[in-house]
């Protein structure tokens, strides 16, 4: 039996979907939602099931879509199909060029009762393995009544998010429930999951466990030619109201600065501050050319991050410098052992960070002041920035342990 807070929402959401098509079709036109895929959003399948045992991965936006990559690696094996889910079209196009050949890619259902019935009827996953803080009750309950596996990893659970489900203990403890296994990424979110009636087992941070971001090799010596001898200050994942504090603390560096806005969609705009920053700009998904005259180059495409830490001598990353963000991931740049800097908001990796922090690889920055200073004492001082860079990349190489212990929890749950 469902709690009372989980009936009355199957309830509602029931009454709501045949507004469903309609609110896609207007996010379609925001260029929200992929317009050829809508019927995936309402659980038709855009491809048949394989016959077999079939594995469920999902992540519901960019980061936590790539986090699963090295989990879809692993549990790649013949036989078995891996179905992975998100909800974003950024998510998407990334999966869709790094999955592990045979894998398919579908956009999660609505939370709709309908929506959830057609996915799980056509999919009929063996196990299901959701990442971070995805709680939608209608697939998860419909997944647990069909018997599949569940598997919560790599979770994380704000305060905020914590309060909202102590509203509503009976739901939460009937959704935690639900999984066979609980991961999560820290100690607060294991504080808060086991207050809401989860059991929890060992830590696992999946954006902490990775290979290094794949780089065009034909591309990155394109780059590098353009560039010349120029040292280079990437800021990485950038938001809005970021991309002037960065540009601001790198004038007068004499080194290239490069900008990759989160959402590549701001390419144009971002082109258009840099200019008026005082900047000679150009714009790579409009295919201006990187000269020597270039100081701001906007590398506003999609899947070369790893063309672009690699062609760096600094990486600033984003997301830090303005509230309600809580940062990104600094291991990609860690893995390729590039020197990094932050804002001080970073409250999605906090662990990550402070670890780092400890061991001098990473460096805070208060405000642009103290970012244009440590720019300046990164691309000046020649023994410093590749001090920092070796102690990323070691922080980074000991995080793989973790992938395999939780491996091995997960191997009773998935299909023979």
């Amino acid at each position: 039996m469902r709690p009372l807070s989980l009936a009355l929402y199957a309830a509602a959401t029931g009454l709501a979907e045949p507004l469903a098509p309609s609110l896609l079709r207007r996010r379609a036109a925001r260029g929200k939602e992929d317009p050829a895929r809508i019927g995936e959003r309402l659980g038709r399948a855009g491809v048949p099931r394989p016959p077999g045992p079939l594995v469920w991965l999902h992540g519901v936006s960019v980061g936590e879509s790539l986090s699963l990559l090295p989990l879809a690696q692993a549990l790649a094996r013949p036989g078995l199909t891996l179905l992975v889910t998100s909800g974003t079209r950024t998510s998407a196009e990334l999966l869709g060029k790094r999955l592990p050949p045979g894998a398919i890619h579908q956009y999660a259902p609505v939370d709709a009762p309908g929506a959830v019935r057609r996915f799980l009827d056509h999919w009929r996953p063996d196990a299901a393995i959701q990442v971070e803080s995805e709680l939608w009750p209608n697939l998860i309950l419909g997944a647990k009544a069909r018997g599949a596996k569940q598997a919560l990893i790599s979770a994380r659970m704000t305060q905020a998010s914590a309060d909202g489900w102590g509203r509503a203990p009976g739901a939460a403890r009937a959704l935690l429930s639900a999984f066979d296994l609980v991961l999560p990424q820290d100690d607060d979110t294991e504080a808060r999951l086991r207050t809401l009636g989860a059991a929890t087992g060992p830590h696992l941070n999946l954006k902490n466990i990775g290979e290094a971001l794949p780089a065009d090799p034909a591309e990155l010596e394109r780059l590098k030619t353009a560039i010349g001898g120029r040292r280079v200050v990437l800021a990485a994942s950038t938001h809005p109201g970021e991309d002037e504090i960065v540009a601001r603390a790198a004038a007068g560096t004499g080194a290239l600065l490069i900008v990759a806005p989160r959402h590549p969609d701001r390419g144009e705009a971002v082109a258009a501050l840099l200019t008026r920053a005082g900047y000679r700009t150009a714009r790579r998904a409009a295919g201006e050319p990187l000269t020597e005259a270039t100081t701001a180059y906007v590398a506003d495409t999609l899947g070369e991050m790893g063309v672009f830490f690699r062609a760096c001598d600094v990486a600033v990353m984003g997301g830090s410098f303005v509230p309600g963000i809580g940062g990104h991931n600094p291991l990609e740049p860690a893995r390729l052992g590039v020197p990094i800097l932050t804002g001080p908001d970073v409250f999605n990796a906090a662990s990550t960070y402070e670890e780092m922090f400890e061991r001098v690889a990473a460096i805070s920055c208060a405000d642009q002041a103290a970012l244009a200073r440590d720019l300046r004492g990164l691309l000046n001082e020649p023994l410093i920035a590749p001090r920092i860079g070796r102690a990323a990349l070691a922080y980074a190489e000991r995080q793989g342990a973790a992938l395999d212990e939780a491996l091995a929890l997960l191997k009773p749950l998935l299909p023979a």
